[in-house]
């Protein structure tokens, strides 16, 4: 009797632990994963509207059972050791080729402990460590932030894929990460981590004083990205803000308003694309809701 009702017993256990793997699997398999890049995240930078929502709306999406990682420059200005940045071997270690020239990528990390998230951090000898953020001590922004700009989104996208992790939403914020729509869409469209990606993209009341440099469709080519893709860019005339934010708009799957202004040459250029649109909403949990059922709708 005894030896029938530990054989039950036993069972039992296994059953019951297999239930909760597969349920466990299950529920990783409905999770959504969202993907954040942006160019400032409070408190690694001072407070501004994008370090802010870069902070704090990858943990409200993450509360509401999404699965999350966020990535952002590792600027010379960033404290590491304040900060407890580390570097993470197994994934540093690459060359990226920017204007036929290698650039070895530096992965770091630090987590935010109040919100239980960590923050990739893309680093580089050449574009970021002797360097401020997007403009030097003077306020002058730098004359290679094309390359900085290339470097910064293909860093994250090669990251992604050594992590071996697939995101169902990519959502940029700020200029300096408007060029990966179009990596993600044409450069690694084939790639098994990004080919099914819906990409979002956050306009804000930003500007870029200095357009970048004449070269810089040149400086694109990648696989995917060849003369039919450089030859549209150099069309675009002078990448200036507004083109650049533009080029991001057409490689979208979503707009979010990050501001209630926003540059009125991009205000009409919206009105004419058929681009879905989520209005600006000021009060943070509204807009968190907003943005967490707005991915669910472009995801589908």
């Amino acid at each position: 009797m005894l030896k029938h009702f530990t054989v039950l017993f036993c069972n039992y256990v296994v059953f019951f632990y297999y239930l909760c793997t597969q349920t466990k699997t299950i529920s990783s398999m409905t999770q959504k994963k969202i993907l954040y890049i942006s160019q400032e995240i409070y408190p690694y930078l001072d407070e501004t509207p994008i370090s802010n929502i870069s902070r704090y709306l990858p943990q409200a999406i993450q509360e509401k059972g999404k699965e999350i990682r966020t990535f952002m420059p590792k600027y010379g200005n960033i404290n590491e050791r304040r900060n407890q940045l580390h570097e993470v071997i197994r994934l540093s270690g690459m060359n990226l080729i920017i204007d036929d020239t290698d650039h070895s990528l530096i992965i770091k990390v630090a987590s935010i402990q109040a919100a239980r998230m960590q923050v990739y951090f893309i680093d580089n000898e050449d574009y970021f460590q002797d360097r401020e953020t997007l403009v030097d001590a003077n306020g002058e922004e730098y004359d290679d932030n094309d390359e900085r700009s290339i470097f910064f989104v293909r860093g994250v996208m090669e990251t992604i894929k050594k992590l071996r992790w697939v995101p169902d939403v990519v959502h940029c914020h700020g200029w300096f990460s408007a060029l990966a729509p179009l990596f993600i869409k044409k450069g690694y469209a084939d790639d098994p981590c990004f080919k099914e990606a819906k990409v979002i993209c956050s306009l804000y009341d930003e500007e870029m004083k200095k357009p970048f440099n004449m070269r810089t469709a040149d400086k694109l080519r990648f696989e995917g990205i060849g003369e039919p893709e450089i030859d549209k860019v150099k069309a675009r005339g002078s990448m200036d803000y507004a083109n650049l934010m533009k080029l991001a708009i057409d490689f979208s799957d979503g707009i979010i308003l990050g501001s209630d202004t926003i540059n009125p040459d991009l205000k009409v250029y919206l009105d004419e694309q058929k681009t879905p649109v989520l209005p600006f909403e000021a009060d943070f949990d509204s807009n968190a809701e907003s943005i967490n059922a707005f991915y669910d709708k472009i995801v589908g």
